[in-house]
């Protein structure tokens, strides 16, 4: 496995833009091997695990499969936790259901106990190398950017933070939420400070942020996100930064603070082991990766994983909107996730 680290991931993770839109440009689509067409084709259908929003992206991205191809999805949405333990308990019983599922969260609990397969595809190729697995078991269909969101009628353009240091500062203390647990809460915050700072600086700074007195809300990320919109907070510290900008071009008072690295979570997409239909599988992970898949991602308000083909509001992404990032991938999660949680249970509660 490529032995890069974390910190050089996040400072290699800024590019121009312009040199996208040179890339996007010259690069011609990729060709979707014919005979796997065909051999899904004969399969005739597919099942689905998915955590993302039924009625935003994933009913789009069916009909525009089963339009194209002619072959009928069954899908079950579920969070991610949810999916990997189905996925897990149905491998074990040797009645696999699902072909393709994605995830955020549990991928390496299922590579650890065979639950999946590892598959070459030709879109899956063309992402940036933080969005594949070396090791093939994986793709990213969309990514997930975490950042400080913040009430903007409350918090003075003045007291807006500018780094990681100023969140220490006296003011902030009593106005700032996070969920205890997950990715999108505390754990996804610690590990993007201890990433990025080292172990040692790191500690010293989550030493002085628990003095802070941040408070605990047991919801979604969303959900917390409401309640700073709605005044009882002044700021969340891990939002998905599309659902501020979402929620501010309704007339929210709500913006996301651009501070680096945020930290990036993507969409794992993978094909489990004994798949029923496994060509079906690998034909709508082509599809979901491809620059036609990518624009349903896109159009419907998400963060494509294709470096050509931006959001819609083009600088929520790093390579965009000039800030660096800590991408979070599976094999990262799997060395660390305990620890982590380890950490925010015991110095933030």
């Amino acid at each position: 496995m490529t032995k890069t680290s974390p910190v050089q991931i996040a400072r290699s993770f800024v590019l121009s833009f312009a040199a996208l839109v040179l890339w996007a440009g010259a690069a011609p689509a990729a060709e979707i091997d014919p005979q796997l067409i065909a051999r899904a084709k004969k399969e005739g259908q597919l099942t689905y695990y998915t955590d993302l929003i039924v009625e935003q992206v994933v009913r789009p991205l069916v009909t525009a499969f089963e339009g194209k191809f002619g072959i009928k999805v069954h899908f079950s949405r579920g969070d991610s936790q949810v999916n990997s333990v189905k996925i897990l308990n149905e491998y074990r019983a040797g009645r696999v259901q699902a072909d393709v599922f994605g995830l955020t969260s549990g991928f390496h609990v299922l590579v650890d106990a065979g639950a999946v397969r590892q598959f070459t595809t030709a879109n899956g190729d063309e992402l940036p190398a933080h969005y594949r697995d070396p090791n093939r078991y994986w793709v990213a269909s969309n990514v997930y950017v975490m950042a400080p969101g913040i009430n903007t009628t409350l918090v003075p353009a003045t007291q807006r933070p500018k780094s990681y240091d100023d969140l220490l500062l006296p003011y902030w203390r009593d106005k700032m939420v996070w969920k205890p647990n997950d990715m999108s809460g505390a754990p996804g915050f610690i590990a993007n400070i201890l990433l990025s700072m080292g172990e040692e600086r790191g500690m010293d700074y989550l030493r002085r942020l628990a003095k802070q007195n941040i408070k605990l809300v047991n919801a979604s990320a969303r959900a917390i996100l409401d309640q700073v919109i709605g005044g009882e907070y002044a700021m969340s510290l891990q939002i998905f930064n599309h659902h501020a900008v979402i929620s501010a071009s309704k007339g929210a008072p709500v913006d996301w603070v651009r501070l680096s690295p945020a930290v990036v979570n993507p969409t794992i997409l993978g094909l489990t082991t004994n798949a029923p239909r496994p060509n079906a599988g690998q034909l709508f992970v082509e599809f979901m990766t491809s620059r036609e898949g990518q624009t349903i991602f896109q159009k419907a308000s998400y963060l494509p994983a294709r470096a050509d083909v931006p959001p819609l509001v083009a600088d929520l992404v790093p390579e965009n909107g000039g800030f660096t990032a800590t991408v979070i991938t599976p094999e990262i999660q799997a060395k660390h996730l305990d620890h982590w949680n380890k950490l925010a249970a015991e110095m933030f509660r």
